[in-house]
């Protein structure tokens, strides 16, 4: 099968930051699918590990990244029981296995959710990673309940990315909150807005922002940009016994004491983790994929595809890549082989 990797981690510009070349197919273990993808997506964690998990050194054997994919099943092991061949799926994988940037893949069945029927393949790709990750953060993380939530204020940084545009419509049709989300440039604004922001503020002055839209404080903050450049302004902002959750990767260590007088809570989201450690609900993961994929069908969500390109080639996934590294993206992008 084709496939694109890296044996060395390059800056995204250099001619071999990615290249293409010819494996074996996959064999599924026993609990596991192994499926033809038919499109992919990109998300930050990518671009992450090709900068960094081949520093200094050259692999005998390129290194296949990549964490969204729809395909179709062509075989299952023996153990499977959620799928059957020829079924469509879409999922996000394990970041200790081979990724999804190739034209076969193994997975296990217990990570992998049925692709919502009326979306397109590129509709759908974009969509399992980040709904995965802005659904467990939500309900799993800091377990906000709809029933007795529903009315309190989040307040959601990097509104206009792939996790905050699918966290915006969770948070606004599925939680029932009043949802303020940051974005700065006249077009992730209006993105944000079109997700059901109720209110989008700018970044760069968060809490006058956030006091001038009515708001003292919040009950909940959801964090998709950099702990540390905020830390300051999310102890000011959240509500005496309420609830931040993040996904970043701060480079230096944040001041959990400073919480401590309003009882707040601190929450890490890392959407890997039910995988990587083969946690006794991993299922879980295939149970809200299911949700995510009725959610899409019956268009209560919307996908958040941006931008697609069309073929499975190391321009395409160079491409992504420059794209997501810009830190200008909005929404989604996917690559459709």
């Amino acid at each position: 099968m084709k496939a694109i990797g890296f044996k060395t981690s390059l800056s995204i510009e250099k001619e071999d930051s990615f290249i293409e070349f010819e494996i074996p197919k996959p064999v599924p273990g026993a609990q596991d699918l192994l499926i033809k993808v038919e499109a992919i997506s990109v998300n930050p964690v990518d671009f992450k590990i090709r900068q960094n998990s081949a520093k200094d050194t050259v692999l005998d054997t390129p290194k296949i990244i990549g964490w969204d994919a729809v395909g179709i099943v062509e075989a299952v092991g023996e153990k499977v029981s959620l799928f059957k061949v020829g079924d469509e799926v879409f999922y996000a994988g394990d970041l200790t296995k081979q990724g999804s940037n190739a034209e076969y893949q193994v997975i296990d069945e217990r990570i992998v959710g049925k692709k919502p029927k009326s979306l397109s393949k590129e509709q759908a790709a974009v969509m399992p990673l980040t709904g995965l990750t802005a659904w467990e953060i939500l309900f799993d993380r800091i377990r906000i309940n709809p029933e007795k939530d529903k009315g309190k204020t989040i307040l959601i940084i990097g509104g206009a990315g792939g996790v905050g545009s699918i966290a915006i419509q969770l948070a606004k049709k599925i939680a029932g909150l009043t949802v303020i989300a940051t974005a700065s440039r006249p077009e992730s604004i209006e993105w944000c807005k079109q997700q059901g922001a109720d209110f989008v503020v700018n970044h760069k002055n968060l809490i006058e922002e956030v006091r001038n839209a009515g708001f003292q404080q919040v009950d909940f903050i959801l964090d998709f940009v950099d702990v540390n450049q905020y830390w300051s302004a999310f102890v000011e902002l959240i509500k005496p016994q309420g609830h931040i959750g993040s996904i970043s990767d701060p480079k230096e260590n944040v001041n959990l004491r400073e919480l401590k007088t309003k009882s707040a809570s601190f929450h890490w989201e890392f959407m890997f983790t039910r995988p990587m450690f083969q946690t006794d609900d991993m299922i879980e993961q295939h149970h809200i994929l299911n949700k995510l994929s009725d959610l899409l069908e019956d268009g209560t969500i919307q996908s958040t595809l941006k931008t697609t390109l069309n073929g499975l080639t190391a321009e395409n996934v160079k491409k992504a890549h420059q794209l997501l590294e810009s830190g200008k993206t909005i929404g989604k992008i996917a690559i459709k082989f």
